[in-house]
């Protein structure tokens, strides 16, 4: 039976700023037989309002869901933060009527309504839960070979547990185990749950940098030879961010970060050019070279 098809919500950093990501996702979707819709009414998560007016935050993430709701269709979202955002509306929506009320007499000017009957997923569970790990599994046919890779779970998705219900916030596993699908090894690494420092950049650059730099450094000495995310603020802070603010001090290694469909796509036999590896700041074609031979 096949799948029913995802409300696809790529926010705004994405298609701005990170085009690979949602290129390589969408390559290794269709790999697997997953559909996606594209909804040209999908506005802001409503992120950049949630600490500063919460019903602006409220109601442009409660139109997104209304949306999908309406085409009756779950959520697959890129971005941690907008999986985060949109979560955090659906449950304070569910939680307080009064909040519930006001939203919707706001939607009926879209002639939308906010039942919260959709689930809202980032790309992650869906390849793990709805496609499952037997499938992704069986799906790649050249997988890696002593390659070591440093996860990068990224915050957002996975506190407050008790709002994304993501994965575990201490001891998430996830990600490790769709990596290890690939073949490569998710190294474990004393700093796999800090922030990238990204949340920082433009407040204080300086902090910022040096959080990064702490977390390249842990993973190296971990022994990976690639970062590994699936969220765009950390693929840019440790892929642009790490070009510009390393160069900048005179240095010339760096430690690449791959897109995990990026990574996953290249173990599944989609070429390259389809994976948008030309569009990383830092080169990552080297994976090639820890394919196992044909």
């Amino acid at each position: 039976m096949p799948m029913k098809p995802y409300a696809f919500f790529i926010g705004c950093q994405i298609p701005a700023r990170l085009q690979q990501y949602e290129v390589s996702a969408r390559a290794v979707l269709e790999r697997l037989d997953v559909e996606l819709k594209d909804f040209r009414q999908f506005n802001c998560c409503g992120y950049p309002m949630r600490n500063a007016d919460e019903k602006a935050f409220l109601l442009s993430a409660a139109k997104n869901i209304a949306l999908a709701e309406r085409a009756g269709l779950d959520i697959l979202t890129l971005c941690k933060c907008c999986f985060g955002s949109l979560k955090a509306a659906d449950h304070l929506l569910k939680e307080d009527h009064e909040k519930r009320k006001e939203i919707n007499r706001h939607l009926t000017s879209h002639k939308l309504a906010y039942g919260g009957t959709v689930q809202i997923k980032h790309l992650l569970s869906v390849l793990f839960h709805d496609i499952g790990v037997d499938t992704v599994g069986q799906a790649v046919t050249r997988p890696f070979k002593g390659l070591k890779i440093a996860a990068q779970n990224g915050c957002h998705a996975l506190r407050p547990s008790r709002v994304t219900r993501f994965d575990d916030p201490l001891a998430p596993v996830m990600f490790d185990r769709l990596i290890k699908l690939t073949g490569a090894e998710s190294v474990d690494w004393q700093m796999r749950l800090e922030c990238c420092g990204a949340p920082l950049i433009g407040v204080n650059d300086g902090l910022s940098a040096s959080l990064m730099q702490r977390k390249i450094d842990d993973a190296e000495t971990a022994g990976a030879r690639y970062l590994c995310t699936a969220c765009p603020y950390c693929q840019l802070q440790f892929d642009a961010v790490q070009e510009t603010t390393i160069s900048g001090r005179g240095k010339t290694h760096m430690l690449p970060s791959i897109l995990f469909p990026q990574l996953l796509g290249v173990s599944m036999g989609v070429p390259k050019i389809k994976l948008g590896f030309e569009m990383n700041r830092l080169d990552i074609s080297g994976v090639d070279s820890f394919l196992k031979e044909e």
